[in-house]
This record gives C-alpha cells, sequence and structure tokens, in this order.
C-alpha cells in the first residue's frame, strides 16, 4: 500500500529478495544458471554478503563469469555443468543471444516475439542432479536457496533436487507466461508443484517483457519453505 506522503525512495525487486535471504538466514545461495554472474552482482550491490556458488555450462561465457567471482572472496564457481534430472551429458542449444541458451529446444511460436534468440549451435556438456553435487557445495548448517534460471528446465532442476529438497530453504524459478520453450512446464503446474512441496510464494519479480506482443513473457517466483 502507497502512502501519499512516503517521500522515501522504494525498494527495489533486489532489496525485497535480500529481505527475503535475511528473514529466512540465507547463507548460501545456488546460483543456477549464473550466465556472466549477473544474479550474483544484483545480490551483491543489494547488500547480500553471504556465499554464492554459481553453475553454468556454456563454454562462452563462464570467462566472464570467473573474472567476476574471482574478485569475491564469497563466491565460487562450480565446474561447467548444467542441472538437471539425470547424471550425464547433455547437448545445450546454443542461442544467439547467450541467456537465452537452454537444454530444450526454442519453440516455433517464440521467433514471433524473440526472433534474435534464434539457436544457432549445439554444446555437449555435462549435466548433473543438484541432489548429486548438494554435498560439494552446502555445509552443515547452511541455509540454502537455490535460485534456477535454465530456461525452461526448472522442472528437470527440482527433479534433480528431490533427494535434497528438505535441505533447501527457498527457490527462485524463471516461469513463462508465454512458452518460449518447447517441452517447457507450464507456469500454474509450477506454483501448485511448490505448494506440494511445501514452499509458499514470497515475491514476483518481472522478467522478459516483449515488445515485440507488448506482452510479460516471464517472470520470477521466490518461494520459501512455510514453517509449522
Amino acid at each position: 500500500m502507497s502512502r501519499p506522503n512516503d517521500s522515501r525512495p522504494k525498494p527495489s525487486h533486489w532489496d525485497n529478495l535480500v529481505t527475503i535471504f535475511r528473514h529466512f538466514g540465507v547463507t548460501l545461495v545456488l546460483d543456477v544458471g549464473a550466465h556472466k554472474g549477473e544474479y550474483g552482482g544484483y545480490l551483491r550491490r543489494a547488500g547480500w554478503t553471504g556465499r554464492i556458488v554459481s553453475f553454468e555450462p556454456q563454454s562462452a561465457v563462464r570467462p566472464a563469469l570467473e573474472e567476476k567471482a574471482m574478485a569475491d572472496g564469497n563466491w565460487q564457481v562450480a565446474p561447467a555443468m548444467a542441472l538437471g534430472r539425470d547424471d550425464g551429458q547433455i547437448a545445450l542449444n546454443l542461442s544467439a543471444e547467450t541467456d537465452m541458451s537452454s537444454a530444450l529446444p526454442l519453440a516455433e511460436s517464440a521467433m514471433r516475439f524473440t526472433p534474435s534468440s534464434a539457436m544457432v549451435g549445439q554444446e555437449s556438456v555435462p549435466i548433473r542432479r543438484l541432489a548429486t553435487v548438494f554435498d560439494d557445495y552446502a555445509h552443515a548448517g547452511d541455509t540454502v536457496f537455490v535460485k534456477a534460471d535454465t530456461q525452461g528446465y526448472e522442472s528437470a532442476v527440482l527433479d534433480g533436487a528431490e533427494p535434497v529438497m528438505a535441505r533447501i530453504a527457498g527457490w527462485q524459478l524463471e516461469l513463462s507466461i508465454e512458452p518460449i520453450y518447447s517441452g517447457e512446464t507450464d507456469w500454474r503446474i509450477m506454483f501448485d508443484r511448490m505448494d506440494r512441496l511445501g514452499y509458499a510464494a514470497h515475491l514476483f519479480i518481472p522478467g522478459y517483457f516483449s515488445r515485440h506482443i507488448a506482452r510479460q513473457l516471464q517472470i520470477d517466483g521466490v518461494f520459501m519453505r512455510t514453517v509449522g
């Protein structure tokens, strides 16, 4: 609710996210789909100083991510891997817009509102379940938050986390209102799934808005484990 006489600047959604971290005592953020480290950079500028571990499989963008993390004593970059429901290898579909690369193919209908995201090749990368690598990074006593921005592959990341789900305090998931990738899970199904897993919605962050069709295409949902 806005107050007419309140001239203080409104908090950004990054400020709100950090407020959530502090409220729940988050000590570790697993940044899945880190790209060039933009997410970690925003958290730092918003004042969060806890540990970050970033996961990014694309060889083309890892140098920029590693350079950014190297300047921060509390930020680690995991070896190159995607996260999903299985352990093995996967063909990553590379987009001309590197932040749109995905394990899923771009939906044909997506080209009308994001034509610059056409796929230009593939890269074979290791894929691991979050449960497989979780103990490599999460220490005893950590309160863990997972951000998954995996371009339509978020449901698979959740699948691979099932064995350690009880140890994860919260999630930030990129959700498509208009399908962008072939095979991605509908955002309403994802909402229901998080509810069944025992997480409540705490924050919504606007994502990709298409000027081609004047529509919000993606949002990020922040879900925290309910207590009691």
